[in-house]
């Protein structure tokens, strides 16, 4: 009789598993997919950095009282704080440089490398430094990722022009290099903070990042006039797509989920060739059928 009820207990806790498992793909990908249309909303601003400051400032105000009762109430220690000022930094590091960036090249030629650039790094750095695991499948199939961001970026083709080219790549490479740096400091903070905290300490970083310009010389009514309802559609998406992939990481493992986020390159390509009339339409779709190929093997060796 033992023996029967611990095969079907050990039943219903290998279902219960796949369904955590289910969700966090499910909450990465609506990651991706707000991600992408964020950014294509402040790549069609004017003023790349006033325009970010504005959509990331109203969830900042409302989640900033969460964040200080909740560091009242549970209390947390000192190590941690720590870890949160180096959030602050990489959030606001990375607020500078993606505003520059979406000023120097085409959302389907730099979102790719930025994006794509962490899918590399953070499975790498989660397996040597925060004891996490990744089968050979799960190389391979980041490496047909970085393929197909590689085909998508249309490198090959734009670098006969000049070394000029080569300076939003550079740009979109340092904003991967801080996306991999938040959402491994990240990880630690959810050790200390909820979800909803953590997202108030990303968002206070990123409009620190950006207060200085953003409220120079009136560029921030200048970039918000004729924009309301973008600005409050950006403000929800924004926050939006990181506390889903927060929420996401709470129940897999970040070398999984993190290049499985990376799907929003997907659609922002398809955004910037379908909205933004940018050129190599036929390339990077069929880049982007490389990165689906490489997301199932991803999700495949999970």
């Amino acid at each position: 009789m033992c023996v029967y009820v611990c095969y079907y207990v050990g039943k219903v806790e290998n279902f219960g598993r796949c369904l955590k498992i289910l969700l966090s793909l499910l909450l990465v990908i609506g990651s991706g997919m707000s991600h992408a249309v964020w950014n294509l909303f402040a790549k069609q601003s004017e003023d790349k950095s006033a325009f970010l400051w504005a959509i990331f400032m109203p969830t900042t105000i409302g989640l900033i009282p969460y964040l200080v009762l909740e560091l009242i109430r549970t209390g947390i220690p000192a190590e941690a704080f720590l870890f949160i000022v180096a959030s602050l930094l990489a959030q606001s590091a990375y607020a500078l440089l993606l505003s520059h960036t979406y000023k120097l090249g085409d959302l389907s030629q730099v979102y790719p490398v930025m994006r794509g650039t962490s899918t590399l790094l953070i499975p790498a750095t989660g397996v040597l430094f925060l004891g996490e695991s990744l089968p050979l499948w799960g190389w391979l199939g980041i490496g047909c990722m970085l393929l197909g961001f590689v085909v998508m970026s249309g490198r090959k083709q734009e670098a006969e022009r000049g070394p000029a080219v080569w300076k939003p790549i550079l740009f979109a490479l340092l904003v991967g290099l801080c996306i991999t740096c938040y959402t491994l400091i990240d990880k630690q903070n959810l050790q200390y903070l909820s979800p909803l905290s953590l997202l108030a300490v990303s968002n206070i970083g990123f409009v620190l990042g950006l207060t200085p310009a953003a409220l120079s010389s009136g560029r921030l009514k200048r970039a918000v006039r004729g924009q309301g309802k973008i600005v409050l559609l950006g403000s929800l998406l924004s926050p939006g797509s990181y506390l889903l992939f927060l929420l996401a990481m709470r129940h897999a493992q970040v070398s999984y989920i993190a290049p499985l986020r990376e799907i929003g390159i997907v659609f922002g390509t398809l955004l910037g060739l379908t909205v933004l009339k940018e050129r190599q339409g036929a390339r990077r779709l069929a880049a982007s059928v490389i990165v689906v190929a490489g997301i199932v093997m991803i999700a495949s060796s999970g």
